[in-house]
């Protein structure tokens, strides 16, 4: 157990050295200037554009360069422009960025071990001993960190002039809050997540499951079909157990509506209080009203046409203009369509509910970028036990490497060399795109295969 925990820990510190090196060369890289890595929404270089226009007593969102919150300008605007006569702070906010890294890591490790211990409790309460045994030997939560902090996707938005890695953060800090039952934490981070993306406000449905009815645990019906012999010395065995592992694992599958109703309530409180502080940034300008068209009608309305990993900025800039309007409609509501369906059938696991959630939103949103992958394929290492039978992970192994391979040089050979087209670049975004549905597919299958499986363990 020592040789593990000091293995971690040594890996971890090899991957934030990794990228405190990589910082001292971040000039010479200028990975900000890559569409896969910095986005309109989440680029540094336009964050100091509005910073500078602030500065100069104009409203941050004049013209068409910064479309971030107003509270960003006032926490990392400082540390993003370079001062005349002084030195560069570009520095200092690449190593807050590391420390975000570490501390995203560190919460997904201990949203891994809280799933874990779930799992294990949950097999436990069912008697099935074997599978019990076979996975304790796989720290998710180890794995899941690890899988963070030295995916190459994390590492170039952590050195890449982006503030992806603050937004995966208030994610991670979401997830960890609920899985612990911290529900002002827990609103709070939400807030801010949704304040600074939009997106991450589908992520009520799966923090409400987590806070009402526990962590992710095999479908309720196994344990009212599991024998009454060993129903009651299982019944015994919770009866001794503490409160927080009562809720740990929730066999009777009693929806606790106290701690949804505190969430809510937090998350009017922190809602109005991160209003109130952006009225007051704003207050010499057009306020909120502003805010909102450059932020949340900006990423909406997709009018930033720059080439990106994703497929939108192809699609409207191809399409009529007299049906952009019902395009936008069809491509933002494909999200919303997925939520009902995904949440009825996978109630029981609201962690890898999240997880699907991330990818989804990570795939239809207006302005993806490699950060939001780097999220989800972390929170997949979450699961390593129910997916461990999951086809294609060789396939979806390679595919991400080929892809993150072809897309920079099918950039450079359409903008830079002149010897391509942005068919070159689009097909890239495409086949990122499939490999992105083919993993939400593909992972769907693999848990409910494993349900499945644990089904026939308990009936045999």
């Amino acid at each position: 157990m020592f040789s593990k925990r000091w293995s971690f820990w040594f890996w971890t510190m090899m991957a934030l050295v990794l990228r405190l090196v990589l910082v001292h060369f971040s000039k010479n890289l200028n990975l900000g200037a890559r569409p896969e890595i910095a986005t309109p929404l989440t680029s540094l270089r336009r964050l100091a554009e509005g910073y500078w226009l602030k500065q100069s007593s104009m409203s941050p969102y004049a013209g068409s360069m910064y479309h971030g919150s107003p509270l960003l300008l006032i926490v990392l605007g400082p540390l993003v422009v370079q001062r005349i006569g002084g030195e560069s702070h570009h520095a200092i906010s690449s190593l807050l960025f590391v420390v975000a890294d570490f501390i995203t890591a560190m919460l997904i490790h201990s949203i891994g071990q809280t799933v874990h211990l779930a799992y294990r409790q949950s097999l436990r309460y069912l008697n099935i001993e074997k599978i019990t045994d076979s996975s304790s030997t796989v720290d998710s939560g180890d794995v899941a960190a690890l899988i963070y902090l030295w995916n190459p996707m994390t590492i170039l938005t952590c050195v890449g002039s982006s503030s992806t890695p603050i937004e995966n953060l208030l994610v991670a800090l979401t997830l960890f809050g609920a899985c612990s039952r911290l529900v002002p934490l827990t609103a709070f981070a939400w807030v801010m997540a949704t304040h600074l993306s939009l997106y991450p406000v589908v992520l009520i449905i799966p923090v409400i499951l987590l806070l009402g009815y526990g962590p992710d645990a095999p479908p309720r019906k196994l344990f009212q079909q599991n024998s009454s012999s060993k129903s009651n010395s299982s019944q015994d065995k919770l009866a001794k157990c503490s409160e927080w592992t009562k809720w740990l694992f929730n066999p009777e599958g009693i929806f606790s509506w106290a701690p949804v109703l505190h969430f809510i309530l937090w998350a009017l409180i922190w809602s109005g209080y991160v209003l109130t502080l952006c009225a007051v940034s704003l207050k010499q300008y057009s306020g909120l009203r502003e805010m909102f068209n450059k932020t949340y009608g900006f990423s909406l309305t997709v009018q930033d046409l720059s080439p990106n990993i994703g497929a939108l900025w192809y699609f409207f800039a191809e399409v009529f203009y007299f049906f952009r309007t019902f395009f936008l409609f069809v491509f933002h509501m494909n999200v919303l369509f997925m939520i009902v369906p995904l949440a009825i059938r996978l109630n029981h696991r609201p962690c890898f509910l999240a997880f699907l959630y991330v990818t989804i939103s990570s795939m239809l949103k207006s302005y993806p970028s490699v950060g939001d992958s780097a999220l989800y394929l972390s929170l997949l290492g979450l699961f390593i036990n129910e997916l461990a039978d999951m086809r294609f992970s060789f396939f979806l192994f390679c595919g991400y490497i080929g892809v993150s391979l072809l897309s920079p040089v099918m950039h450079n050979l359409w903008i830079w060399r002149g010897t391509g087209n942005a068919n070159f670049y689009f097909a890239t975004a495409i086949a990122y795109a499939c490999l992105q549905i083919i993993l939400v597919v593909e992972s769907v299958g693999a848990v409910l295969n494993h349900d499945r499986m644990l089904r026939k363990k308990v009936l045999s």
